[in-house]
Order: C-alpha cells, then structure tokens, then sequence
C-alpha cells in the first residue's frame, strides 16, 4: 500500500496483529530479537476470546460448562447447556490506553431442542475506529472507519448422554482500509472469507463414595476453528491465511454440595498455519531483494509457505518451523484457570495465558467474577500484563450480560433438578417418572 497511517493506526495494526518487536540486535533485558518469528495472518480478531468469565481465566473456555456466549471456544459444549434458549452481549475495549473508540462487540444466542440438541447463533463486530489516512507524500486521503464482521450459525448435538459433537459455519467480512490504493494501483476492497469449527467435548460426572452429596465432573474437549478459505484484499492472486487453530482442553469440577463447586481448566492451542521464514533467511540480500530460489521453486517472486493451500497449511503446519521441533513446541500457547462458584449464582476466578517471547510474548494474569440474579448473568474481567510488552487489554475491563430462560415453570423446576451438576439424571428419578410409578403402586388390583 503506497499510504502510510498516523501513530495512532500503526499501533493500532501492530497491537491487532499482536506483533512483536523484531530485530537483528539484542534487546536491553539481554533477549535476542533475531529469534522472534510470531505467526501473523488475517482477520486476527477471530482469535479474541468475546467470553468474559473465559476471559477471567486466562482465556480458557475448550473444556467447562456452557453459558449463551460459549460457543467461540467450543461449540459442542452447547449441547450440555441447562436453560432452553438465550442470549448473550459482551463488549470488550481494545487498546484502551491510546484510544477510546476501538472495541469488540458480541451478540449470540442459542436455542435447545429435546434436550440433546441445541442450535446457536453469533454476530461478531470489531471496530478500528476513525483513521486519517495519508499517501507517502502525507497527503491527506481521507478519515474511515475500518470495521470487521463475523456471523456464526451453529449445531451441536449430544450422545450417551457425556458425548457431544458440534459443528459451526462462518462468514467473514473484513474491511480494513476501503477505497486506499495499494502499491499495485489497485482499489483496495474489503475481503471475504468462509470458515467453520469442528468440536467435540466429554462432560462426564462421577459420584463420591459415602457421600451423596459430592461429585465431580471431568471436561474434555477440541476444537479446530476457523478452517476455511484464505483472504484477499486486491486482486493479487496471494491471498492471506486466516487463524485456523487447533484447541485441545480439560477442565475439573469438584461439587462440594449442592452450593459449592471448585473449578480448573487448562487449555493448549496452536495456530494451523504455517510458519513465516525470517526475513533475513528468506531474501538474497537480507530483509529486501528477491526471495532465495530454495524458498521459491516456481520462481514467481513469492515464498512458497504463502502460496500453501489451506488443507495443505493446516497439515504441514506441525512440521513446517525454521528451528525445526524446539521452534514448534514454542508455537503451542498454554492458558490455566479456577473458579469458584456459590449456588450458581455469585462466582469468582482467575487465569494466567503464555506465550513464549519468540512467538509474540503475550504473558498476562486475568481477574474476573459473576453475578447472577434469577435470568440475568453479568460477568467481568479484567487483564494484569505481567511482562513489559504491551498488549491491547492492559488494565481494561471487559463485561458480558447474558440472560438464559426455560420454556416453563415445570419444566425449569425439572431441568434445575436435572441439571444440578449438568449430567442428565436416571430416568427412575425423573418427577414425572417417579409420579406414573407411585400411582401404579397404589393403584387397587383387578379380581
């Protein structure tokens, strides 16, 4: 693109991007910025978790429980969701520190069919806010907005009653300088993408012996996200990866009683693209000039890893790092969580995510808590950095507000007994079970 972007749009792209500091020479603390090499791709607010209570726990979320904003991290867990049908809005600053009118907003919603079937439905929104944009002569080429949009539908179903599968489908939107010529002269035009998750998660929940009171409940779950077609903003035939990622969670639960519940989560995640070759490995002379013939076997002027195909990408990438299996093993992101709950209804939990400093350095500790009143859940939470690297949540709070509801009074008094530690009770036990057998009982026998 032959325009360059005031301060403020540059930090705003760097930050979005979650790009690190790159160099040939050694930081002030002693670290070799010649060994950063962070995976970068499109449309990379796809990856900002809109959960608040995940965001409150190092944004974890592959492996718990489900609430109305859960599906982004797994949406096979919507199939073991308690209440009939919800909606949720969360709403997260970003970059907060510099500006104050960048954010992400999230709509979605669900509906459960006969108990092993729930569909779900999400509408993302990422605003950059107002941008002055400017050519290389810094002549003035206008104020927009650029803005980006997904939009979810999703379906998830329930097996044997600790099995789930789930299935969701994306559409892109991202337009992030309309109207700005780029180098090759072209108009440059939003891009369009399609994408969909493939999820699957185990809930099962076991009974403490000499003590009816007591359970717990194991998670496990995947979910591979984002897999879908690559991303063009001009008409230059290479297009750009999106962040297809590879999620692979556990989590436990430990029921006290009927009051009390202890949670931890883990999660591990790692991006299904591949991975870039460092500049000064990649060019003839260094960081510019033409790309090395090793790294360009059709001899178009472009690397070969950009031109993979997304089925292509999504296998290699376990294999496809410079420093070869050290270099890949960093790529593997870690997030833990615990949280504590009281009567489902006050909660309170904290996280902590690493990245390694090579591969984009987000490192930070997460605070978050529930409140929640008959339909009406609020959450918050709120990111401590815990290295100097800055990153778009520093200090920020972030809120959702979901509202889940049952179709009936006895319906919702059967699913709150039914759904005490989200695993379907015995059909012996059901109320309307227990009441045809009682009336069999006293019913007097025919001579």
């Amino acid at each position: 693109m032959n325009f360059t972007i005031r301060k403020t749009a540059l930090c705003v792209a760097i930050s979005t991007l979650f790009l690190s500091p790159n160099g040939n020479a050694q930081s002030t603390s002693g670290f070799d910025l010649s060994k950063v090499n962070t995976i970068t791709t499109a449309v990379p607010f796809l990856r900002i978790v809109n959960d608040t209570r995940s965001g409150g726990m190092g944004d974890v979320g592959i492996a718990m429980s489900a609430d109305a904003n859960g599906a982004q991290l797994n949406g096979a867990k919507m199939a073991f969701i308690e209440k009939d049908f919800g909606v949720g809005l969360s709403f997260t600053p970003w970059l907060k520190s510099l500006v104050d009118d960048i954010y992400l907003a999230n709509l979605s919603g669900y509906y459960r069919i006969k108990n092993v079937q729930t569909v779900h439905a999400s509408l993302r929104y990422f605003s950059l806010g107002n941008i002055v944009f400017k050519d290389e002569q810094n002549n003035d080429l206008g104020t927009r907005r650029p803005q980006e949009i997904a939009v979810d539908a999703g379906y998830s179903r329930r097996f044997a009653d600790i099995f789930s599968v789930g299935v969701t489908l994306r559409f892109i939107y991202s337009s992030i300088a309309p109207g700005t010529p780029s180098v090759t002269g072209d108009q440059i035009k939003p891009g369009i993408a399609g994408a969909g998750d493939i999820s699957w998660l185990v809930n099962k929940t076991f009974d403490t012996k000499g003590n009816d009171k007591m359970k717990h409940q194991l998670f496990v779950g995947m979910n591979l996200s984002n897999l879908g077609s690559k991303i063009t903003y001009t008409t230059n035939v290479t297009k750009d990866f999106i962040p297809a990622n590879m999620g692979i969670g556990v989590g436990y639960s430990l029921h006290l009683d009927e009051k009390h519940t202890i949670s931890a989560y883990m999660d591990v995640n790692k991006l299904l693209v591949p991975t870039p070759i460092p500049a000064s490995q990649l060019y003839v002379n260094g960081n510019n000039g033409a790309v090395k013939p090793e790294y360009d076997k059709n001899g178009n002027g472009v690397a070969d890893f950009r031109e993979k195909s997304s089925v292509s990408a999504m296998f290699t990438s376990f294999a496809d790092a410079p420093g070869g299996s050290a270099e890949e093993i960093k790529e593997v992101n870690l997030g833990v969580g615990l949280e504590y709950f009281y009567k489902k209804m006050f909660g309170v939990r904290t996280g902590y995510f690493y990245e390694d400093k090579t591969k984009g350095s987000r490192q930070f500790l997460t605070v978050g808590a529930t409140v929640k009143y008959s339909v009406v859940a609020l959450h918050l939470s709120y990111l401590v950095p815990t290295t100097s690297l800055r990153n778009p949540l520093d200090n920020t709070f972030r809120f959702s507000l979901n509202f889940e509801f049952n179709k009936g009074n006895k319906k919702a008094a059967a699913d709150d007994a039914q759904n005490t530690f989200s695993e379907p009770l015995p059909k012996e036990l059901k109320p309307k079970q227990m009441q045809l057998e009682n009336m069999k009982r006293t019913e007097p026998k025919s001579e």
